[in-house]
């Protein structure tokens, strides 16, 4: 019974979709957007944002002002390489901000996919996106969500990161959810926040990307001794 009622099913929808490929290609577009979501409704995963990935036009997104993920310009050009052989991988994740979607995770795929010509007029100026927990819209948890994203690969730039530190806190984040939602222990934290103050005696040098804050503090306080690269852990 269970074999007949699905072949039934897809019968139905086969016919369904062979009347939707006769539409023009933005009506294609939203009417396969539309039944995803209905589909995501009815999903028994529908609490996994990965359940219903759409396609947006690129000029709906925005990129967020705070991402402290730096990509080195090889690597940008390695991941636009990338997407040009294998194709959009991964979705853009964004949170949804009225009529807009600004980006959470996905910072540079975004971009590849705006400013990279070939790339945008192969995906006719669309990007592929799903959108995360709906209920957590205050910019606090689109940061955090932002850096739990990027934590487990790539490296942070040390002073943006310890600015989105010092905003949570002004938001009367305590040192225990800031550690929590960011994945840190209680001493990275504080490094983090003290950074903030030492990075004006930085200001006129220039860091790798494996330039961390225990290097920063190591240095200011023992200016004489052996140079070595500490990294916060990733």
């Amino acid at each position: 019974m269970d074999n007949l009622f699905g072949d039934s099913i897809i019968k139905r929808a086969r016919e369904l979709f062979a009347e939707i490929a006769q539409q023009d290609f933005e009506t294609q577009v939203n009417v396969i957007n539309s039944l995803r979501l209905e589909l995501h409704k009815l999903s028994p995963f529908e609490a996994e944002p990965v359940d219903c990935v759409l396609w947006v036009k690129s000029e709906t997104i925005q990129a967020n002002d705070y991402n402290p993920n730096s990509v080195a310009p090889p690597e940008m050009k390695l991941l636009e390489h990338s997407i040009k052989e294998d194709g959009y991988t991964q979705p853009i994740v964004a949170w949804q901000n009225g009529e807009q979607l600004e980006v959470v995770d996905g910072f540079h795929r975004h971009r590849v996919g705006c400013e990279s010509n070939l790339i945008n007029q192969r995906i006719n100026g669309y990007l592929p996106v799903t959108v995360v927990n709906t209920t957590r819209t205050d910019r606090g948890d689109r940061i955090a969500a932002t850096i739990r994203h990027n934590r487990a690969r790539g490296k942070h730039q040390i002073e943006a990161m310890s600015d989105i530190v010092v905003e949570l806190k002004r938001r009367n984040w305590s040192d225990e959810k800031v550690g929590n939602e960011l994945g840190m222990d209680p001493d990275e934290v504080l490094r983090l926040c003290q950074i903030t103050g030492l990075a004006e005696m930085f200001a006129d040098r220039e860091f790798s990307q494996a330039w961390e804050a225990d290097e920063a503090i190591l240095k200011s306080s023992q200016p004489d001794i052996e140079e070595e690269s500490i990294e916060i852990e990733e």
